[in-house]
C-alpha cells in the first residue's frame, strides 16, 4: 500500500520536484482550500526523514512571478538539482479567499508574492527570502537562486 502511494505521489509531484519528495498530501499549486499549517506539518515531517530543509512557497495561482519561479525551477536544471536533493517544496496560498494569516502571522511580514521562508526540519525559520531580490528582468537570476539554496540547505 505505501509502495502504491509513493507511486501516486510520483505522478502528482511538483513540476520541479523529486517524485520521493512530493507526494500527493502536498499541493502542487496554490490552494485557498487546503489546511496550509497542515501542509506545512507534513513538510517538515518529510524533511526531518529525507534530512532537508522546507522552503515555503508563498503565494497565489493570481500571481504571475509565482507561476514565473514554477517555470525557472524546472527549466533550470543546476537549480532543479539543488531543490530535489535538499528541500522539500510547499506552496502555501495567499489570496482574498484565504490569507492562511494564522499560519503566516508567526513569521515576518511578507512585502510581495512569491515569497519564500526556509524552515529547518524542526520547523525553525531560518530565513525569510524576499524573491524580488533573485530576479533578473522578467526572469529570475540562476547565479542569485543558486546562490541562496546552496546558503540554506543542510549541512551534510
Amino acid at each position: 500500500m505505501l509502495q502504491r502511494r509513493l507511486l501516486l505521489a510520483a505522478a502528482t509531484a511538483l513540476p520541479f520536484a523529486a517524485s520521493a519528495q512530493a507526494p500527493a498530501a502536498l499541493p502542487a499549486k496554490f490552494d485557498p482550500s487546503r489546511d496550509a499549517a497542515a501542509d506545512v506539518r507534513t513538510a517538515i515531517d518529510m524533511a526531518r526523514a529525507q534530512k532537508k530543509r522546507v522552503l515555503v512557497d508563498v503565494g497565489g495561482e493570481w500571481c504571475i512571478w509565482c507561476h514565473i519561479l514554477d517555470k525557472f525551477v524546472s527549466s533550470h536544471p543546476d537549480v532543479k538539482k539543488v531543490v530535489e536533493d535538499h528541500y522539500v517544496w510547499v506552496k502555501v496560498n495567499w489570496s482574498p479567499q484565504n490569507r492562511n494569516e494564522a499560519l503566516l502571522g508567526q513569521w515576518p511580514k511578507i512585502k510581495g508574492y512569491p515569497h519564500l521562508f526556509v524552515l529547518d526540519e524542526q520547523g525553525k525559520l531560518l530565513h525569510s527570502q524576499d524573491t524580488s531580490e533573485l530576479e533578473a528582468g522578467k526572469d529570475y537570476d540562476e547565479q542569485k537562486m543558486l546562490a541562496f539554496l546552496r546558503k540554506y540547505r543542510r549541512a551534510a
